[in-house]
C-alpha cells in the first residue's frame, strides 16, 4: 500500500491507484482524482456514475462491469466514455474511491 496526501488528506492506494479504503473518501478526494485521471470538473452526470459505483461496491463488495454499469447506472454508453474517457469503467471506480471491479483488466 502506498500513502500519498490528496485533497489535504492522507489516503491509502494500491500498485494501480485504486483507493485502499473506500471510507477514506469524499468528494474533494473525488474532485482531485478526476483531474489526476484527465477528467477535469466533475458534474452531476459524473456524480450519477460515481454513486452508482458507490452504492453497488457497498452492497455487493465490488464494482459493477462496464456492461452492468450502462444498463444500470442511467449513463448510456457513449456517454460514459464522453465523460471517463480512455477506460470508463476503471477511471470511473478510482474517482468513486472504490477498488479495482473484478472485471477490469
Amino acid at each position: 500500500m502506498n500513502q500519498r496526501e490528496i485533497a489535504g488528506r492522507i489516503v491509502g492506494f494500491d500498485d494501480e491507484n485504486f483507493m485502499v479504503n473506500h471510507n477514506d473518501w469524499d468528494e474533494s478526494i473525488a474532485a482531485a482524482l478526476a483531474e489526476e485521471e484527465g477528467v477535469g470538473l466533475l458534474n452531476d452526470r459524473h456524480f450519477m456514475v460515481i454513486e452508482y459505483l458507490r452504492r453497488v461496491y457497498e452492497e455487493k463488495g465490488t464494482g459493477p462491469t462496464i456492461r452492468r454499469l450502462t444498463k444500470e447506472s442511467g449513463v448510456p454508453t457513449k456517454e460514459l466514455y464522453s465523460l471517463f474517457p480512455g477506460a470508463p469503467a476503471k477511471k470511473a471506480a478510482r474517482i468513486s474511491g472504490i477498488p479495482k471491479p473484478k472485471g477490469c483488466i
